[in-house]
């Protein structure tokens, strides 16, 4: 039996994760354990100052700072958390601006979010978009958000960490299970004190720097797409050697 995790129990230490996805544990459910691997693959023609455009974004690139928040628009990813905060910040700050993209999963919801971003100062709503546009948007932006109530492993958080942007993110479990705080990214635990780090993520090019080489090396290490790919491989092989036996 193949089981999949996102998360290596607390008992497990995370330097044997690579060792435990490349064999079999030997327990009553002989389980394999592999991490999700992370492959980006951002359109090379994606047009940023069209893009910023179109989000009615009429501001020079080089002056911006962009909070990219992806996630579908349903309660759980609680994408309205930051505005009214953000919305703040952008009226002192008029550069920075918090861009929430994903698709329209909760209709009753999607009003809601709607009917809100179109009030709030420095707060755009786009449309699901295709991966590769997404990934795009991720490496031309300051920043990625996440702002989720729940979360298991944010796919979202792992490709910010693999394009080298910078992550700020909520303070639940299964996103400090992955973001270590001031190391590979930055945890929040209300609106104000995302505000606060993401000033000193702005204000600070060292930290920004070191963030995002930490969560880059994370990613390579931990969800490397070519582990995952020969795990596999070796499952397989294995599956194919017992059922010649």
């Amino acid at each position: 039996m193949v089981q999949f995790c996102d998360i290596l129990p607390e008992n497990t230490a995370r330097n044997n994760a690579v060792f435990l996805m490349a064999k079999p544990i030997k327990s009553r459910s002989n389980a394999l354990l592999l991490e999700s691997g992370i492959a980006t693959t951002p359109n090379a023609a994606f047009n940023w100052n069209t893009f910023l455009q179109r989000s009615e974004i009429n501001q020079s690139a080089d002056n911006l700072h962009i909070f990219l928040l992806i996630c579908g628009l349903r309660q759980v990813k609680d994408p309205l958390y930051l505005v009214d905060a953000f919305s703040e910040w952008h009226q002192e700050e008029p550069s920075v601006y918090l861009v929430i993209a994903g698709p329209e999963v909760d209709p009753v919801f999607t009003r809601e979010v709607k009917a809100k971003v179109r009030r709030a100062a420095g707060v755009r709503l786009i449309g699901e978009m295709p991966q590769e546009d997404l990934h795009a948007v991720v490496k031309n932006c300051f920043a990625v958000v996440n702002s989720s109530v729940s979360e298991g492993m944010s796919a979202a958080i792992l490709e910010a960490m693999d394009l080298e942007v910078p992550v700020l993110a909520r303070n639940i479990p299964g996103n400090a299970a992955v973001v270590k705080h001031e190391v590979t990214g930055l945890l929040f635990s209300n609106p104000q004190e995302f505000v606060h780090l993401a000033k000193r993520l702005v204000s600070d090019p060292a930290l920004e720097k070191e963030i995002v080489g930490n969560g880059r090396e994370y990613v390579r290490m931990y969800h490397s797409w070519q582990v995952e790919r020969d795990t596999y491989q070796q499952l397989i092989s294995k599956l194919e050697g017992s059922t010649e036996d």
